[in-house]
């Protein structure tokens, strides 16, 4: 994403154009391999990753790769669409799993300066480390202020679950980039009903996207399920340039109808 003026596609209830899904897809799959290179080391390609079953209703569109281990069920593609690779238990999906394990440890086991409580809806955080004994919600829009470090990296600690309501947001501005932002989550997390989410999810059990729910960062179930309903799941680098590709997209398809209207 962009400082100033920051480029935000990520407003809850916007409806991306097919062009726009093209457009992404073309732009991640023509993306270097060494350009995602991270902490999750050979995870790092997946959009989702599961470790019991992979689940989609209806349209959802994955760029990344998607896969399960150690168990082998994944339903619901097509009519959903993975513009990666599928992996169902083989020695990448296995080898992912591992290293998504030991990120998710190393994250737990960051130094945090203390306890955060109550709801995320309304803050505006800088970098650091953030940690919920318990549980985490948002309601309402949480914003990551990276004061101009694209760099900077915003790790979440939280000890049970993550909900986010209906049409929540997480906005990324002064140069964030939700490559950095990582959310370990101690049981289970679920996405709110066209909600935006920004970050790598590494969750110990389930990941579930209620309808509508857009993700530009990772799902990651260690032990447990991930569960789609009409979602847009992308991984996050970079960021800025899929989002960009995205909202021209939006904007050429809005500029064809308005045309359209107009004749």
């Amino acid at each position: 994403m962009k400082t100033a003026p920051r480029l935000n596609c990520s407003k809850p209830g916007l409806n991306f154009y097919p062009i726009a899904l093209l457009l992404s897809a073309v732009v991640f799959m023509a993306l270097p391999t060494e350009s995602k290179a991270g902490i999750l080391l050979t995870a790092e390609s997946f959009a989702v990753l599961g470790g019991t079953t992979v689940t989609s209703t209806g349209n959802t569109v994955i760029n990344g790769d998607l896969g399960v281990s150690p168990l082998t069920s994944i339903i619901g593609f097509g009519p959903g669409v993975v513009n990666g690779s599928t992996h169902i238990n083989d020695s990448v999906a296995i080898q992912s799993q591992a290293d998504a394990l030991i990120a998710y440890t190393s994250l737990k086991n960051e130094l945090s300066p203390g306890n955060l409580m109550g709801d995320l809806g309304g803050l505006t955080l800088t970098p650091g480390v953030k940690t919920f004994a318990t549980s985490a919600g948002l309601t309402g829009i949480l914003t990551l202020d990276a004061q101009f470090n694209s760099a900077a990296r915003f790790v979440f600690q939280i000890g049970t679950t993550l909900i986010t309501a209906s049409n929540s947001s997480v906005i990324l501005i002064n140069g964030a980039q939700a490559g950095n932002v990582y959310w370990q989550v101690g049981s289970s997390a679920t996405l709110g009903t066209n909600s935006s989410f920004s970050g790598t999810i590494l969750a110990d059990q389930s990941i579930t996207l209620t309808t509508g729910a857009s993700l530009l960062g990772r799902a990651i179930a260690l032990n447990a399920a991930v569960t789609m309903d009409n979602n847009l799941i992308s991984v996050p680098e970079p960021s800025s340039l899929l989002l960009g590709v995205s909202c021209l997209g939006f904007l050429f398809s809005r500029k064809r109808k308005v045309s359209a209207l107009a004749a």
